[in-house]
């Protein structure tokens, strides 16, 4: 019998790769029924990581968000999983143990089955908490190792590390191939080995398709034994996202896999609601470089959901990075250059760092470094000249093992500024919190919440949940919506959208083209326009001319594609459905003459 390989999708980590924002829980509660009858989906990857804290940055409750949001998912029997990140949990810096402990039991609570947990530096250290927590909460024990690529990670580094955490107890082995710059061969290479090690764990592969690598790898993974892929959906699937759905489910499916049947009507429907929230408010926040792949990440290895921020940052960096360049009588720099030099820089920065795996926070600390380092050059300064206390605890050990050796100018200007390295367990440094954030709860007559959810918020996000509890974090974000619609001048364009048709009777169209014919849907289904049936916003052109017999458009039906056939030569006059449009048997699509 053929192997069968289930898919997850990532519709939060779409978003975090794509641009700053993500849904609101109203657009969440929206679209979610319409994943789950698009029937290929057993898993879906609803919360955590940087989702949560977005929650907060626009002023909404993510406590509410999550149990919403999860809901139908686990009425229809589709697992949910969230991201942590192990020491940092679903923040950027370390948490208290008793705060770690107690996320777990919230997020159960909240309706969240299985807890991928990752350590930017693989330090099982770090992983072993967050498994035991995840294990005592109820939760399947999900254990993801940080894939990159360079001389210290070999297939045997990995399968040492898989084997620590299946002896810790994690229930699953995650490959997250974060920047997708895992060659396939290497992967198929790791899964094989853990399999014939550990068969009785479930492998589940992540990667993004930034460049280029995750067809390929995702095909050598599931050849290898691999019981899980992460997906994405478009109009956020590809560029620094994930391959999407279609594709890759049409292509295990033809290299023999057993694989869920896709409802193409739910999928563009989902498609469409997606975009509406894209057209709403989240597309000012997506930078349209995401949406390209580039091979430049195969050097620099940064990761995909991370390049939304970068690219805001290279903004911020732009101007200052020039003035300094025109101060020192250099050459200005476009910011594609600045991008280029970025890349170049985290390249050449990385194995000084000590290897860490470019995946958050580490690959924004390394990116930092990197991009303070260009600053300090145009202005005529060495490099390293100043580096911020995040990456100074990154090289000082204070959050784990770095994975390779730290350059000698490091260490030596660790010593010059008398800073002490540190090995002991990450976790000791950050003693117990809850009880004085339950202090400041009663003293602010703010409830706990179900489950102490809205005090584990505050412990985790403190600064953010105090401006969402006090309005400034909703002020703060509506002055920050306005300004970039008043910059636009304009709706927002990022992603092309719908067009929408004004609809007219055939007796007005006959009074302006007396022999305009209609042509009409030979079944109930989803038009689908012939230009191009992967873009929902792309409408056939008036005035475009079709021979008899020629296919107009074509009906997604249940059983397959309908074409629909122009009866006569002639051009369109007039269209009656968009992209995506749901249609009955015989209803009018367009008009030709």
């Amino acid at each position: 019998m053929a192997k069968e390989i289930k898919f997850s999708l990532l519709y939060r980590d779409m978003w975090q790769s794509s641009g700053k924002y993500v849904p609101r829980v109203d657009q969440l509660k929206q679209i979610a029924p319409v994943i789950i009858e698009t029937g290929c989906f057993a898993r879906v990857e609803t919360n955590g990581g940087a989702f949560e804290q977005v929650n907060l940055l626009f002023g909404e409750n993510p406590n509410k968000a999550v149990r919403e949001w999860t809901a139908p998912f686990n009425k229809a029997g589709i697992q949910t999983h969230m991201l942590e990140r192990a020491l940092n949990a679903l923040r950027m810096n370390p948490v208290p143990a008793d705060v770690r402990r107690l996320m777990f039991k919230v997020k159960k609570a909240q309706g969240t089955n299985i807890a991928r947990s990752f350590c930017g530096l693989n330090d099982p250290r770090n992983l072993r908490p967050s498994i035991e927590y995840a294990k005592a909460a109820g939760m399947i024990a999900q254990a993801a190792m940080s894939i990159t690529y360079g001389q210290v990670f070999t297939v045997d580094y990995y399968v040492t590390l898989a084997d620590r955490l299946v002896e810790f107890g994690a229930d699953e082995i995650c490959l997250k191939d974060m920047a997708g710059i895992g060659r396939p061969a290497f992967l198929g290479k790791i899964v094989k080995t853990i399999k014939e090690r550990h068969p009785q764990t479930v492998i589940q592969y992540h990667g993004h398709s930034g460049p280029g690598f995750s067809v390929a790898s995702m095909l050598e993974v599931a050849r290898a034994g691999a019981d899980y892929i992460d997906v994405a959906m478009e109009p956020l699937s590809w560029g620094t996202s994930h391959p999407d759905i279609i594709t890759i489910r049409a292509m295990l499916k033809d290299a023999g896999f057993q694989v869920a049947d896709l409802n193409m009507g739910a999928y563009m429907e989902a498609r469409r609601l997606t975009q509406t929230f894209i057209d709403d408010f989240l597309g000012y926040f997506i930078d349209p470089s995401n949406k390209q792949m580039s091979s430049l990440l195969v050097g620099c290895g940064l990761p995909g959901g991370m390049m939304g921020s970068m690219m805001s940052d290279l903004r911020g960096m732009h101007s200052a990075i020039n003035a300094a360049l025109r101060q020192n009588n250099k050459k200005e720099v476009s910011l594609n250059d600045l991008v280029v030099q970025l890349f170049q820089e985290v390249e050449y920065v990385w194995p000084k760092l000590g290897c860490p795996p470019l995946v958050t926070p580490f690959s924004q600390y390394v990116k930092n470094v990197a991009l303070m380092n260009i600053l300090f050059m145009a202005q005529g300064k060495p490099r390293f000249s100043t580096i911020d206390k995040d990456s100074w605890n990154m090289i000082l050990g204070k959050m784990g093992k770095l994975p390779g050796e730290l350059a000698p100018e490091i260490i030596e200007l660790a010593k010059q500024n008398n800073l002490e390295f540190y090995t002991g367990d990450p976790q000791a440094p950050y003693p117990d919190a809850l009880e004085a954030y339950r202090k400041e709860m009663k003293e602010n007559n703010w409830e706990a919440g179900k489950d102490d959810e809205e005090l584990f918020e505050l412990a985790m996000h403190d600064r953010q949940y105090r401006d969402y509890k006090s309005g400034i974090a909703k002020e703060r974000f509506e002055k920050e919506l306005e300004q970039v619609r008043e910059k636009a001048g304009a709706p927002v364009v990022v992603m092309r959208p719908v067009v929408e048709v004004p609809k007219f009777d055939a007796g007005k169209i006959r009074e302006v083209y007396p022999a305009a014919q209609p042509v009409q849907s030979p079944a109930k289904g989803q038009v689908l326009w012939q230009y191009d049936v992967t873009d929902t916003s792309t409408a056939p052109v008036i005035g475009t001319a079709f021979k008899k017999g020629q296919p107009l458009c074509f009906v997604q039906t249940y059983y397959g594609m309908e074409p629909v056939i122009a009866l006569a030569d002639g051009k369109i006059v007039q269209i009656e459905t968009n992209q995506g449009d749901k249609v009955e048997k015989n209803q009018v699509i367009a008009f030709l003459a």
